[in-house]
């Protein structure tokens, strides 16, 4: 059994006390020269003192087991807003923030994400409306289906 196969049963045992319940894996990395990444999320957002605690757990079976020799750098954090979206989890956390969506074909789509069911999300964004001569601007929620997201990021505005 490969390294992150392993991380992955022991975060999976250990999200399965209570206060850790609402948390979840999204991503492992394995780097050159033993460096090993976690990215972690909560449903009410994670902490340091949680990333903290996940690190120690792991950090004594990586000792004990020596799966990574003795040598070894752990890093447990949560993925930050300059990293993409990946789970349906994440985009339920995020919804009412701004977000863009880029798509496998077409332009880049910005808009507040205000539904996220099985198959797509929802953006609401201001569209100016041509009508005659005049124009309007109105709110139109635009549904995107999860098979054409190339890649979600949430947009930080000052």
């Amino acid at each position: 059994m490969v390294i992150e196969e392993k991380i992955t049963e022991l975060l999976e045992e250990k999200f399965k006390e209570e206060e850790f319940a609402d948390c979840f894996l999204i991503e492992i990395k394995l780097h050159k020269h033993n460096k090993l990444d976690i990215f972690l999320d909560s449903d009410s957002g994670i902490t340091f003192q949680k990333c903290q605690r996940i690190s120690r757990y792991l950090e004594s079976y990586l000792d004990e087991e020596g799966w990574l020799g003795e040598k070894y750098v752990l890093e447990v954090s949560s993925p930050g807003l300059t990293r993409p979206l990946k789970l349906k989890r994440q985009y339920k956390k995020n919804i009412g923030r701004k977000v863009e969506v880029n798509l496998h074909e077409g332009k880049p789509i910005a808009g507040q994400l205000v539904e996220v069911n099985e198959e797509a999300i929802v953006l609401e964004k201001e569209m100016t409306i041509k009508e005659g001569k005049k124009k309007r601007k109105e709110m139109v929620q635009i549904p995107i289906p999860f098979e054409n997201i190339k890649k979600t990021v949430v947009t930080i505005s000052f």
